[in-house]
């Protein structure tokens, strides 16, 4: 069976026009769905009987299973989601003072092989389907009976691994009958897989694009990230002058700090170097420590003189606030520990 989640509002017109039924039901559908919140056909009252019937037959509409759920201190809550094979995903939702945000996951496990990531100690299964990335939102939203208002694809996964999917799901929660959520409140973030890059360009959105960066340059970026040694950081820079210059939107950059590997004062200043002449901001990021990995975080003063000498050279430059260290907050950890024994994590 298929699921009804799958479907932007014009493949699902398409969708009922097949099954003999007429368009405004689609809408219909897409409307109970996405504006009141009712994930069961048989009460979605304004279809007829025999329609609800039908859809029962055809699609399936229930939410995600959850398998686990931790919540910090601060208001950051980890899911664990069983899939329909069983596969196991994580979503983080985090709260902040401008609204609810959500990290979605967008594959099972990861192949990029990220020497830091608690993500890539479990190797790529498959991608996950449109449906299971809009899943993730509608049963967080369920849970906690309240909207969510800014997504991240960020989650276990490179979401230009699987663009086709996570483009639909981008579509479909920005759709305005969908769940409405802002293109500027949408981010997805890649590695640099530049072919993508160049694709992204041409989709004509307002949504926000990430760079998982963690280097100033390629000597200690290839140790780190294997896909540097395909795409260098030359290449990879070049695409987004390119992207900027065509679409006229800012790109952040993701920085972890590693602890004596990336977060010298010189190596801010190579950053900077980096950077200079893009509309770009760096957003630095504390490490949660993995212990496969032997890396370890940054030293306060370390993270402060780092972000200091950013500022210094005229780089944009923020910190980001930790969220759930209290509870296995690094993307990865919880789906980790409950597949591979793993038992700390990092994105």
């Amino acid at each position: 069976m298929k699921s009804i989640y799958q479907f932007t509002l014009e493949d699902m017109i398409e969708e009922f026009i097949e099954i003999n039924e007429k368009k405004f039901r689609a809408s219909q559908v897409f409307e109970w769905i996405y504006r009141k919140g009712v994930y069961s056909f048989d009460n979605m009252n304004n279809l007829s009987k025999d329609l609800r019937a039908k859809l029962n037959e055809h699609y399936l509409c229930s939410l995600l299973t959850m398998k686990e759920k931790q919540e910090s201190k601060d208001g950051t809550i980890k899911y664990l989601f069983e899939l329909e094979d069983g596969g196991l995903i994580e979503t983080v939702l985090m709260v902040h003072d401008y609204g609810k945000s959500l990290c979605v996951t967008s594959q099972l496990g990861c192949n990029m092989g990220c020497s830091f990531c608690a993500s890539g100690l479990l190797k790529k299964q498959r991608n996950l389907s449109t449906s299971e990335m809009v899943l993730q939102v509608l049963t967080v939203q369920e849970d906690i009976q309240d909207r969510i208002s800014h997504v991240v694809v960020m989650g276990t996964g490179e979401p230009f691994d699987n663009y086709e999917q996570v483009m639909k799901f981008v579509y479909i929660i920005n759709h305005a009958k969908g769940l409405a959520i802002g293109a500027r409140h949408i981010t997805i973030s890649t590695c640099g897989l530049v072919d993508k890059i160049e694709q992204f360009s041409n989709e004509g959105l307002q949504v926000n694009l990430a760079i998982s960066l963690h280097a100033p340059n390629n000597d200690i970026r290839n140790q780190l990230m294997p896909i540097n040694r395909k795409y260098s950081m030359e290449v990879l820079r070049d695409a987004l002058k390119k992207y900027i210059e065509k679409t006229n939107r800012r790109v952040t950059f993701e920085y972890i700090l590693l602890g004596g590997v990336n977060d010298s004062l010189a190596q801010a200043r190579q950053l900077a170097h980096y950077m200079r002449g893009l509309n770009a901001y760096v957003n630095l990021i504390p490490y949660n420590s993995v212990d496969e990995s032997g890396f370890h975080q940054s030293t306060k003063a370390s993270i402060q003189a780092f972000k200091d000498e950013l500022l210094r050279l005229r780089i944009n430059a923020t910190l980001r606030k930790e969220h759930g260290s209290d509870i296995d907050g690094a993307c990865g950890q919880l789906r980790a520990k409950r597949v591979g024994g793993v038992h700390h994590g990092n994105r």
